[in-house]
């Protein structure tokens, strides 16, 4: 499953960033998810929680305290230079599945408010990023 490779990734900077910080602790970590990444949240946490105990028995690395933050979708228009946040939620599932694997495809859907072109950038909401707070050094 998609969701269980972008865990696993996670989980693995989580380790490299504790062993190159020589540091058995990670206070924070903040995982920001663009909405048109189209990711099951609730797939993608239980297998972080999942990899996160093996983490913490297998490596003796533990990780405080996490959260999953949502970053709504946000276009500019390059014609008017509109900048507007769509309603992804109402979109038909086919064509949010099309956007989730090749993202450039919103443009086939999805038009400026204002002046109707299909001419905009994604200025946020397609990403997921990862920050993270050590703790104490080993």
């Amino acid at each position: 499953m998609h969701e269980w490779a972008l865990a696993e990734a996670i989980v693995k900077l989580i380790e490299n960033s504790a062993v190159e910080n020589r540091t058995n602790r990670v206070d924070y970590v903040e995982i920001t998810l663009g909405e048109l990444q189209q990711v099951d949240e609730e797939i993608l946490l239980y297998a972080f929680n999942e990899l996160l105990t093996i983490l913490k028995n297998e490596k003796n690395i533990e990780v405080v305290k996490y959260q999953l933050v949502k970053e709504r979708a946000e276009f500019k228009c390059n014609r008017c230079s509109f900048i507007w946040s769509p309603d992804v939620s109402a979109m038909p599932a086919n064509e949010l599945e099309m956007i989730h694997f090749i993202p450039e495809t919103v443009h086939s859907f999805i038009s400026c408010p204002r002046c109707g072109s299909h001419d905009f950038e994604i200025i946020r909401g397609r990403d997921l990023s990862v920050r993270l707070t050590h703790g104490t050094k080993v």
